[in-house]
């Protein structure tokens, strides 16, 4: 298939590495090392960063999160609770270390990033239940975090835009701590693996469908049975009162079309939706953050989370 990436974009591509999940340990590494490679310069002078441990889901381990807090507030912040891609089974806070602070600097809100539990070794519902256990102690402890529990949102990009999607459902269908904002970067939300991007684009860079159907092998587990809309959100059959949604996804991206597909289901559902759908990009193209179109995409984001967190609308 031709494909017209973004001409900016399509001179790295060459330069990308593979990303081969058959061997956990050195696809995590491999995560590590072209994120390392390729460091945010970003001032966290500013900020007040400490790392925490939050009491986890019942009889389960501690989740640790690295909060991210601005150094002068002088009141209650709005906060965010971040999420962290690598297809269920890679990342962590360190690795996203600079998306916390990118965005506690550029918002001046108040960021827990969550150190999940990853699968293989800990598949479905380990994850998410470590989310929702952050939300609630952000909520319970929103005092002494100084933040305001009115305004609080989920920001996820890829994996994490899956699991931030079913954070909003889940808490919704628990009657928890109320998300006010709901920021999904190019998520993963169906596990069927049926629309036309997803067929199509088997060899793209970053991520493909040979990556996507190892993923959810790993985070469903063998013996999958009914598969539950707080693993894949594209299951759920109701997405009524949900907070509203930014959803971006990108052209060359398997994953492109379930990121369409359900921005339109929630639209239908009565959900305030903002769904951009970049150009010429790939799954995770920004992690080449000089060229225009990845600069335009956080412009963007920024400016949809200045609004869904009721801060001034300037970027």
């Amino acid at each position: 298939m031709d494909r017209a990436y973004d001409p900016e974009l399509a001179v790295m591509v060459p330069l990308l590495p593979t990303n081969d999940l058959l061997d956990i340990g050195s696809a995590r590494q491999g995560l590590a090392d072209m994120v390392a490679a390729n460091p945010r310069v970003v001032d966290d002078s500013g900020l007040v960063i400490e790392d925490r441990l939050v009491p986890g889901p019942d009889g389960d381990p501690d989740v640790a999160v690295r909060v991210f807090r601005p150094r002068d507030a002088t009141a209650p912040t709005a906060a965010i609770v971040y999420i962290h891609g690598g297809g269920f089974v890679m990342g962590s806070v360190d690795v996203e270390h600079g998306a916390g602070v990118a965005l506690a600097s550029a918002l001046d809100v108040t960021v827990v990033s969550v150190e999940y539990r990853l699968a293989p070794e800990h598949p479905f519902p380990a994850g998410i239940e470590d989310c929702y256990a952050v939300l609630v102690w952000m909520a319970a402890q929103a005092d002494e975090l100084g933040i305001d529990v009115e305004r609080i949102a989920v920001v996820g990009r890829s994996a994490g835009g899956g699991l931030g999607g079913a954070l909003a459902l889940l808490t919704r269908d628990r009657g928890g701590p109320a998300l006010c904002f709901q920021c999904l970067g190019m998520p993963v939300f169906d596990d069927r693996l049926e629309t036309t991007s997803m067929r199509d684009f088997v060899d793209t860079p970053l991520w493909n469908r040979p990556s996507a159907e190892l993923s959810w092998q790993y985070y469903l587990g063998d013996d999958r049975g009914d598969v539950s809309p707080y693993a894949a959100p594209a299951r759920a059959t109701d997405l009524g009162n949900l907070p509203p949604a930014y959803i971006s996804t990108n052209e060359y991206d398997p994953l492109r079309d379930e990121g369409i597909q359900y921005a339109l289901r929630l639209l239908e559902a009565g959900v305030h939706v903002e769904l951009h759908s970049f150009p010429g990009t790939f799954h995770g193209s920004s992690v080449i953050p000089t060229a225009a179109v990845s600069r335009r995409a956080a412009a963007e984001e920024l400016y949809a989370l200045r609004r869904g967190l009721g801060l001034d609308g300037n970027v």
